[in-house]
């Protein structure tokens, strides 16, 4: 099962199924020859075999490259020692570099390939629940600084991205927990058919039943790529699917990065920012607690797991990419389907995070 990410020349397909399919499904789109398969030491070990033997079956002579897993390695240092690999290796511009891993890897091997030799072939591979609906579709990558999250990188599309549903079998359960925060975050933009529809299967999800995380996986990615077709480099409508993110990246980055994983953020950016849009009278009432319920149903935190100073957290959002000219927009969920983007003041911030997290005065 697939679709296809319409933006015109750069149009791609979206498929949906098992790792082994991999090479078939390069082929249809590139011509086969020289490849390089990027993994983590995490997914390297379990997928990489399977994902080379794959490519190898269809013509494709792989080579493989593996690089630190985590966030604390989303660094412009991993980028590049990459980009030196990739030049080692003799790559060309009709080469294609393939991301076999969750969206940390995407995101590292993604702005490689855009920026060696100004752009060779993107294929994304995700092997983790966040990654097939969130990180693989649209075309952002990049790589964090000490100032903030993915300040430095580029909106460049891939030419095929595979998730790999059989992997999902393997993820560690923080790790599903981590995408279960971005399913969260799409049924409450999608509206009220998908946000029934979590509820009603969240037991199932946590359970990792096939048939619910695959129908999760397809639904958000539908939704998505409708959103990159209509605003691909977010001029406007995409900044939609910031929801979670302004609160959700601040804390990221007090924490230290690692110490609560993006999904779990976004989760928690998501509550916050939602009592925040009801102080501010722009959410129905209810609503906040609804978002917080399905957090519990999912495993997912209410609460930053540890007291965080409120004039840091407010001042880490002032390097949120999504502030231009001195004003920031929040993606504030309101209702199942209505998200405002609303500039938002330092004191509006701190109304929301105090009614959800442990700040420190």
């Amino acid at each position: 099962m697939g679709l296809t990410v319409e933006l015109g020349a750069r149009s791609y397909p979206l498929e949906m199924g098992a790792l082994s399919e991999l090479g078939g499904k390069l082929a249809a789109v590139t011509a086969p020859g020289p490849c390089v398969l990027v993994s983590n030491e995490v997914v390297g070990p379990l997928y990489a075999r399977a994902a080379l033997t794959s490519l190898e079956q269809a013509g494709f002579q792989a080579s493989l490259e593996i690089i630190p897993d985590g966030e604390v390695n989303k660094t412009l240092a991993t980028w590049q020692d990459l980009v030196h690999r990739l030049l080692a290796l003799g790559v060309d511009r009709k080469t294609p570099v393939i991301s076999l891993g969750g969206g940390v890897t995407g995101d590292i091997v993604g702005f490689a390939a855009a920026s060696t030799m100004r752009g060779v072939p993107f294929v994304q591979v995700p092997t983790t629940l966040l990654a097939m609906v969130d990180a693989s579709v649209g075309g952002k990558t990049g790589v964090n600084t000490e100032r903030g999250k993915n300040l430095v990188g580029a909106f460049y599309q891939p030419i095929l991205v595979h998730a790999a549903l059989d992997t999902l079998g393997t993820l560690e359960p923080a790790e599903l927990r981590c995408g279960l925060g971005e399913v969260l975050k799409h049924a409450v933009l999608e509206g009220e058919g998908f946000l029934g529809w979590l509820e009603s299967k969240a037991a199932e999800l946590v359970g990792r039943d096939p048939d619910a995380l695959a129908h999760a996986v397809a639904r958000c990615c539908a939704y998505k790529a409708d959103i990159v077709r209509r605003d691909e480099r977010e001029g406007g409508l995409r900044a939609i699917l910031n929801c979670g993110h302004t609160l959700g990246h601040a804390l990221e980055r007090e924490l230290g990065y690692g110490r609560l994983r993006h999904g779990e953020a976004v989760a928690v950016g998501m509550v916050a920012e939602a009592h925040m849009a009801v102080a501010m009278g722009l959410a129905e009432a209810g609503f906040p607690e609804r978002i917080e319920a399905l957090c519990v149903a999912l495993g997912l935190p209410l609460r930053s797991p540890d007291s965080v100073p409120a004039q840091a957290l407010v001042q880490a959002t002032q390097h949120d990419k999504k502030r231009a000219r001195g004003i920031l927009t929040a993606a504030l969920p309101c209702a199942p389907g209505k998200v405002s983007l609303t500039a938002v003041t330092p004191a509006e911030l701190l109304i929301g995070a105090r009614a959800v997290l442990p700040l420190e005065v």
